[in-house]
């Protein structure tokens, strides 16, 4: 069973992309926003690929950039954090994207992490994107057992970040989500958070109906009844 969100304090929500979260996690967001959570966004590139229409590619970090504040306002987060020098399609779980995401752990200190699952998903492929898969594995090996060794990168304790202990992971699109989180409530807000990252999201005749189509069949799964919506995550103990 996951921590209940009432010993919660602070959550980090890792991802590839901008558009990647509120995608895959806003509506449960905005339900640990309305608890009191603070939440903090760790993007890991600027989604330079991304897009389907002729914006000059140069400007599309800056672009993307600002369509993720404006998602994560949505949902009430305000603290959004983006790596540098990481290109969209090319990351890998390498050791220094390992210790840029250990870094922003031992600063943020949360209970809990939400994350890519570093599983390919076969039954939601575009879920698995490479990059994805990429950031789950950097993370995951991050928060374990990176984050809580202070013998992995000594340079981060010099810089005055101790060791924290992540006692819970939620891994979006795995295979198995047993997990639901019901935001029927806050669908809304996710929707909205969805229509800011207008470079990506615009050209999508009927995104409301898509965003219903997936949350509804994830409630379903979970046996929350018909008429509710909700996001569903893998959550794995690590304390």
């Amino acid at each position: 069973m996951p921590i209940p969100d009432a010993e919660v304090q602070r959550v980090l929500v890792v991802a590839a992309h901008p558009d990647d979260i509120d995608f895959g996690a806003a509506g449960t967001v905005a339900t640990f926003t309305d608890a009191g959570i603070a939440v903090t966004y760790l993007v890991c590139t600027y989604g330079d690929q991304g897009g389907f229409d002729d914006t000059p590619r140069d400007q599309v970090p800056a672009l993307r950039e600002a369509e993720q504040r404006k998602a994560a306002a949505e949902v009430g987060v305000d603290d959004v954090r983006f790596l540098e020098g990481y290109r969209d399609g090319w990351l890998e779980p390498t050791w220094q994207l390992q210790r840029d995401i250990v870094r922003v752990i031992r600063q943020v200190r949360p209970e809990r992490v939400l994350m890519p699952s570093p599983e390919r998903n076969w039954e939601i492929p575009q879920a698995s994107h490479p990059d994805h898969l990429a950031v789950g594995e950097a993370a995951f090996r991050a928060v374990y057992p990176a984050a809580r060794n202070a013998f992995a990168w000594p340079e981060l304790v010099e810089e005055g970040l101790q060791p924290w202990v992540v006692p819970e992971v939620w891994l979006m699109a795995h295979a198995e989500r047993p997990h639901a989180v019901d935001i029927t409530d806050v669908f809304d807000r996710k929707l909205a958070a969805l229509r800011a990252h207008a470079s990506q999201t615009a050209h999508l005749e009927d995104l409301a109906g898509m965003l219903r189509g997936w949350s509804s069949a994830i409630a379903r799964d979970a046996g929350l009844g018909g008429g509710r919506l909700a996001e569903g995550f893998k959550v794995v103990s690590i304390a």
